[in-house]
């Protein structure tokens, strides 16, 4: 009886020692997330490598569908509306899957968050459907990535990467209205007016360069010696022709910069002061 219940606790106690080993993922899990135009974009996606296999046409079959990496498909979440591929997709939650070819890459988004690789996929279930082409690149990509890449105020891109291939799924968004609509409001109701805010908005969103020279001119008068504010308004001056103008909003700049002692500044001021003598 002895010897069983030794042998018992052994195997009770080898049991709970394996149960406590958690052994390394062999595709890992990695989350990415971009804050993009008003919100953010994150991504979950599943992490295999080539480990000396060929991959495109062998462990990822050509013209088929595919998970878009391994295990669950990759989940895709946007915080609000955009458009992918040109197609508008609402702001939620959906799982990526594609189509591979050397020709072009049918991407797909679609409603199926609890499927398992593709299985449960229904075409039914998606939402946006579209192709785009595949690069090929010089340097090898051993472990299957997704990143963004050339991110600017209203477009972004999904780059998918693996082997010797990249393929780019452009991202945009339309917030000019929605900036337009804030900054209004607030010049006209908030307390403190967001001037230094609505100059950035008129030149860059609206090209509207004699409201930002207005703007930024106010912000200057709140803050005098907000050198980056006034070598702002120095490019803007210079963009409306105004070369005298902006030389002296420059230099005046580049004068608070050094008394500041921002290096940067002083080397921007030096640089546009070039280019306006030139």
């Amino acid at each position: 009886m002895k010897k069983l219940c030794s042998l018992v606790f052994a195997a009770v106690l080898l049991t709970s020692i394996e149960a406590q080993v958690k052994m390394p993922a062999p595709s890992p899990t990695q989350t990415v997330k971009q804050d993009f135009a008003m919100g953010s974009i994150e991504i979950v996606y599943s992490r295999p490598s080539s480990k000396g296999r060929k991959v495109f046409g062998d462990l990822v079959p050509m013209r088929k569908l595919w998970r878009t990496g391994a295990n669950q498909p990759t989940k895709i979440t946007f915080s609000e509306a955009v458009e992918l591929g040109g197609k508008k997709v609402e702001a939620g939650s959906y799982a990526l899957y594609s189509i591979p070819s050397d020709e072009s890459w049918e991407i797909i988004l679609n409603k199926g968050l609890s499927n398992w690789g593709i299985d449960g996929y229904k075409e039914t279930e998606d939402v946006v459907r579209f192709k785009v082409m595949p690069a090929k690149t010089k340097n090898m990509v051993e472990t299957f990535t997704i990143q963004f890449a050339n991110i600017k105020p209203e477009s972004c891109e999904i780059q998918i990467q693996w082997e010797q291939t990249t393929v780019s799924i452009p991202v945009t968004a339309n917030i000019k209205d929605k900036l337009k609509a804030q900054i209004e409001d607030a010049l006209k109701n908030a307390e403190k007016k967001p001037y230094w805010e609505a100059a950035q908005f008129y030149n860059e969103f609206d090209k509207n360069l004699p409201k930002a020279l207005e703007n930024v001119t106010k912000a200057i008068e709140g803050y005098p010696k907000g050198y980056w504010m006034i070598v702002y308004k120095a490019k803007i001056q210079k963009e409306m022709g105004d070369i005298a103008g902006a030389l002296e909003s420059s230099k005046k700049s580049m004068e608070l910069a050094k008394e500041e002692g921002n290096e940067d500044y002083v080397k921007i001021n030096k640089d546009l002061q070039k280019s306006l003598n030139e």
